[in-house]
């Protein structure tokens, strides 16, 4: 056994011997997160771990921003964290581990006014345009319980799309439509 994973196993009896039901309660979190999609758009799917004993993984924040790029333009740009955390609370209160289907992810400024031109819905200073939002629905899972979970959640907007099939979700302030 290493020092490192001593002192681990250490603190963590230290905790537990102190604050019993601190230390049990924090025994209930994840050691790590992960996220799988299917972008719609490209056909590729992903399964990344972005997160791990508490701190973000640079690669899995960087293969799933990849896969969350603008299919458009090709143009990827950083996704935010918050983001996929929630993301992640959301299937697990979905208790699914499928994988999101991508409708839409980042877009480019260039993209968002097309859309903008072409429909009412897309906001113009839209959150996807800052890798704030994405546009999802999960396989297997009725799409208004999927509205519910992330309403229920107050982490950002919520939008529902039923006739096109996927609930808008993002980052920004609370509120939905």
């Amino acid at each position: 056994m290493d020092r490192r994973h001593f002192l681990k196993i250490a603190g963590m009896a230290s905790a537990v011997s102190l604050f019993p039901n601190m230390a049990l309660a924090n025994a209930k979190l994840p050691h790590e997160k992960s996220l799988s999609f299917y972008n719609t758009h490209t056909g590729e799917k992903l399964t990344a771990t972005f997160w791990a004993e508490g701190v973000y993984i640079p690669e899995g924040l960087s293969e799933i921003s990849h896969i969350l790029r603008d299919h458009r333009s090709g143009i990827a740009a950083p996704m935010d964290v918050e983001l996929f955390d929630l993301l992640h609370a959301i299937r697990s209160k979905m208790e699914s581990n499928q994988p999101f289907n991508v409708i839409s992810g980042y877009r480019s400024p260039a993209s968002n006014a097309k859309l903008r031109n072409s429909s009412s819905g897309v906001a113009k200073k839209s959150l996807h345009m800052e890798g704030k939002a994405i546009d999802i629905n999960l396989p297997g899972r009725n799409l208004a319980d999927l509205r519910k979970i992330a309403m229920a959640m107050k982490q950002g907007g919520v939008g529902y799309y039923p006739a096109s099939n996927f609930v808008h979700v993002d980052v920004g302030r609370v509120r939905s439509w």
